[in-house]
């Protein structure tokens, strides 16, 4: 039954170009609303919960019927990217909280978590600027900045395939990829953010640590795991 799932189901590579695909339809959702091709809304309902399912369904047919390597490589990928993410905000909660923590004679105060609130208005179809937020704007733009760490998590492990033995080098050469591609998108201007050397200099270091914990996580889950990838 293995050999008769086509190739998109198995951890080959035209099923690992799905699921990075499929994948980066998260951060596509933003970037669709910054680029004007469609508002952010739109697209999560009609492209990336859709491809979120048909991940999840391509992910379940290989646990019943295939080998378990795309299955074991997507939820290691997810986990990975999930821990990646937590430490990238446990990292920058000193510059959230600096004056509440009494550290702002050591920690400069930076509004790093400004834009979750816009992020879930933006889902709920509401004006992205408003003077309070409902309680659902920045619980769903929380979930959502852990959709898209979820799924870098899953493309890291879709690029690189064998997570037992590419170095976790590559997870940091990823983040940084990520951190100077959000740098040269309207992201800054859109949420108005200033691109200080101060700013640069916190967000690259939170994505340095998002690199090595996402390749650490994704290194040691394949080692525990049975349906690790042989690329």
């Amino acid at each position: 039954m293995v050999g008769s799932l086509p190739s998109i189901f198995r951890w080959s590579w035209p099923g690992r170009v799905v699921v990075f695909s499929l994948s980066a339809t998260s951060i596509w959702c933003l970037l669709a609303e910054f680029y004007g091709l469609c508002s952010m809304r739109s697209f999560a309902l009609f492209i990336l919960i859709p491809a979120t399912l048909a991940l999840v369904v391509m992910a379940l047919v290989d646990r019943w019927i295939g080998n378990r390597e795309l299955w074991g490589s997507v939820i290691i990928g997810a986990l990975a990217g999930f821990i990646a993410a937590c430490a990238y905000d446990l990292f920058r909660l000193p510059f959230v909280f600096s004056r509440d923590w009494g550290l702002a004679p050591l920690v400069p105060p930076m509004s790093l978590f400004k834009v979750f609130p816009r992020f879930g208005a933006m889902l709920l179809g509401q004006p992205i600027e408003q003077p309070t937020y409902s309680v659902a704007a920045p619980l769903v733009g929380w979930v959502y900045h852990f959709s898209n760490g979820i799924t870098f998590g899953v493309m890291y492990a879709a690029l690189v395939g064998d997570l037992r033995r590419r170095n976790w080098i590559w997870a940091v050469l990823l983040a940084t990829g990520l951190e100077l591609a959000m740098l040269v998108t309207p992201y800054p201007q859109f949420f108005a953010i200033p691109v200080t050397t101060l700013f640069i200099a916190v967000t690259l270091t939170a994505h340095l640590i998002f690199g090595v914990a996402l390749g650490l996580a994704a290194r040691y889950g394949a080692r525990w795991n049975i349906a690790a990838v042989r690329a």
